[in-house]
């Protein structure tokens, strides 16, 4: 089964996720802000709903954003605000959404502080005081180059654990949904053989997620079973629903998963 359903009980907030970079695609560069920023969405009430990932490429990053920021309520940037040329992130989602570049004055008095006794602000390093022209800054208390807002656009750093800082600026700043809950449930079982009983499962509880994800482990299959709600009082039923399934055909239900 998929995670794919459309929600109609109430108002679902979604966002995108760009990707930008070269090293990723050569993959001399592994993502690791994916699942972070995915996690931190979740708590925000908002699902991600889709991830692209691009090259440092003018056109293609335009293209990217313009499709992004309309599918969804916000969009999310990751890489490409750093102080070398083939950093055009800025540049891109400036041209995207039809507004100059510009140098934000809080974000180079933060880069002159941070600098002072690092050998003082240069061309490169001013870079990272560009913005979209009336953009507001994101607080990153790691380097002092800032993240930036604009529009319902957040740009944030590459570097995980500055991206990390960059969201917990913004948590709770940003509108969004109830937050998703989650509940696994696992056993050594081919997904193929219950594929129906999940189905139904899911069907029998409006407002709930039923994602199967199958392993081959000691020489054995087995699946795991996340089931996904932003009401835990439905979702606990479901889960009891679901084992009470299981269970009915003979499984051994483990909780937590395998």
């Amino acid at each position: 089964m998929t995670d794919e359903r459309i929600w109609t009980a109430e108002r679902i907030w979604t966002a995108g996720l760009l990707v930008i970079g070269d090293e990723i695609l050569s993959g001399r560069i592994q993502d690791r802000n994916v699942a972070p920023i995915a996690t931190w969405l979740n708590i925000q009430g908002i699902r991600l709903a889709e991830v692209r990932v691009v090259a440092d490429v003018h056109e293609r990053i335009v293209a990217a954003v313009n499709a992004l920021r309309s599918e969804n309520d916000y969009l999310f940037t990751t890489g490409g605000i750093g102080p070398t040329h083939d950093d055009i992130t800025v540049d891109a989602i400036a041209a995207a959404t039809n507004v100059d570049v510009e140098v934000h004055p809080r974000a180079r008095a933060a880069l002159e502080r941070y600098y002072e006794t690092r050998g003082g602000i240069t061309e490169a390093r001013l870079r990272m005081a560009r913005v979209p022209a009336g953009a507001s800054l994101i607080e990153n208390k790691m380097s002092g180059a800032p993240g930036i807002r604009h529009g319902n656009i957040f740009i944030l750093a590459g570097v995980p654990h500055i991206a990390a800082l960059m969201l917990d600026a913004l948590s709770g700043t940003i509108e969004g949904g109830k937050p998703l809950v989650s509940r696994t449930v696992g056993g050594w079982v081919p997904e193929s053989e219950v594929a129906e009983l999940l189905r139904d499962a899911e069907r029998a509880h409006e407002g709930v997620q039923i994602g199967s994800y199958p392993f081959f482990r000691e020489g054995r299959v087995g699946a795991n079973f996340v089931v996904r709600s932003t009401d835990q009082p439905v979702l606990d039923a479901c889960v009891d629903d679901l084992v009470a399934r299981l269970e009915a055909q003979g499984l051994d239900v483990i909780q937590g998963g395998v």
